[in-house]
């Protein structure tokens, strides 16, 4: 299959920054998907001013794949036509990033699908391959690139992951058909092996940065990285934006915080203090809503959680009856929620809730 011609916002977007929820799925009281809710984050996230959005990704729940629930093309090709549609109406297109999973057969099969369903990239976990060789999973990643331009993803081995060495982010950045890569392994050695990988490579001007370090979401957009390359040439690279499950809540303050983020990154102004402090609210915020106390066990459902006291879910229903929030895990949430309410959008959601429902 021949790569489609990618419509020119995409990569401009992509390599300027911007931001990039990895969107949760709608389901009902009986674990089926709910058009109508995943229709109104949709229109949400664009109104919020997202300029991507990220499905068939971890938040979106892996088990869409599982035969019995037969979730993936139906909810992926509904939500691209509900992306389109929206995106329209507003007149502003929106980057559509789709999760590419399993080994190399499943992988190149979705890779295919996602491209007749008009994603322009795909988001590729390497999940499925944690034993493979670091030769056998740049074989594989090849394979994709030559049918959809992919964006890295080093997912967090809390949650499925596995770590991937430099020497793997080093061959993967020599791919050509990479646009990006999605850095979240909340780790910051290995943030850093991929960032330094990606200048070895000498690629840090094609491959664009994303954090997906949902614990450190601020730092890792105000850092200026000073990378001594393996040629003895120094390079300076940023981070330019985030596909994060973290934005998926409160999702216009965090386009907000992204615009002041990068208008200091660009700028070189001095970091403000309150910026500093700004991070660890954040990052506590993140703490309650991701589990983290309890090793991300309430994660999904803690997402929709907050999204569902905002009237944007139904429910906190997960494919997985067993995947609920932990025991303190409300409790934590409204004290962020209490603590932060700078970080919370419940004022513009309440002024287009009915609408984004209709």
């Amino acid at each position: 299959m021949k790569i489609r011609e990618l419509p020119s916002f995409v990569r401009e977007r992509i390599a300027t920054g911007t931001v990039i929820p990895a969107i949760p799925l709608a389901l009902d009281a009986n674990r089926k998907f709910d058009e109508r809710h995943q229709r109104a984050l949709i229109r949400y996230y664009i109104d919020a001013g997202a300029g991507g959005l990220a499905v068939g990704v971890h938040t979106t729940q892996f088990e869409i794949r599982d035969p019995a629930h037969g979730l993936f093309k139906p909810v992926l090709t509904a939500i691209s036509r509900m992306i389109d549609e929206h995106a329209a109406a507003r007149a502003r297109p929106v980057v559509k990033i789709g999760g590419v999973c399993g080994r190399t057969d499943q992988a190149l099969t979705e890779a295919e699908f996602l491209v007749d369903q008009g994603y322009h990239a795909g988001l590729l976990s390497l999940a499925a391959m944690k034993t493979d060789s670091i030769a056998a999973l740049i074989e594989h990643a090849r394979r994709v690139s030559e049918i959809i331009p992919l964006i890295g993803f080093y997912l967090q081995p809390d949650v499925g992951g596995r770590i991937l060495p430099y020497e793997f982010w080093r061959e993967f950045a020599r791919i050509d058909n990479v646009l990006a890569i999605k850095m979240a392994p909340f780790n910051r050695y290995r943030t850093i092996d991929v960032v330094r990988a990606v200048c070895d490579a000498g690629r840090e001007k094609e491959i664009a940065l994303y954090t997906g370090n949902d614990d450190n979401i601020v730092v890792d957009l105000l850092t200026e990285f000073r990378i001594v390359a393996s040629d003895g040439v120094e390079k300076r690279v940023r981070i330019v934006g985030g596909l994060l499950g973290q934005w998926c809540l409160w999702t216009k303050k965090a386009v907000e915080l992204h615009r002041e983020l990068r208008h200091l990154s660009l700028a070189e102004d001095p970091v403000p203090p309150a910026m500093l402090t700004l991070a660890q609210e954040l990052t506590d915020a993140n703490a309650a809503v991701f589990d983290a106390a309890n090793g991300f066990a309430g994660c999904i459902p803690g997402i929709h959680e907050v999204l569902r006291r905002q009237g944007l879910l139904a429910g906190t229903w997960c494919l997985n009856p067993a995947e609920v929030l932990s025991p303190s895990q409300s409790g934590e949430i409204d004290r962020v929620c209490r603590s932060y309410p700078h970080l919370v959008d419940d004022d513009f959601v309440r002024a287009n809730l009915a609408k984004w429902l209709s």
